[in-house]
């Protein structure tokens, strides 16, 4: 069965058609709400500029915090920490 859904987006005054998946409809449409109203913010704040410049401008306030989150679940060192430990006490152990 094919559960996509055709649906249109309005990101930053212009409409989007998108064929996805129905359990990602909520999320898709949070996303552009939450774009327009960081584009909506800065055409406030700003209002000699373009709308593509709003749109850079949210995109990389929006890129930045999730860098910052995905720099927060690096589990990476834990995981070579753990590594290490175990090898130290396999060689405890075997001794």
């Amino acid at each position: 069965m094919d559960d996509k859904l055709s649906i249109r987006v309005n990101v930053a005054e212009r409409f989007y058609p998108l064929r996805i998946d129905r359990r990602d409809e909520e999320r898709i449409r949070l996303a552009a709400k939450l774009i327009n109203e960081k584009v909506l913010q800065y055409k406030q704040k700003y209002s000699d500029k373009d709308v593509q410049d709003f749109l850079a401008m949210a995109a990389l306030q929006y890129v930045i915090k999730m860098l910052e989150l995905e720099s927060h679940h690096d589990v990476s060192p834990v995981v070579e920490a753990v590594r290490e430990l175990t090898d130290k006490l396999e060689g405890i152990l075997t001794e």
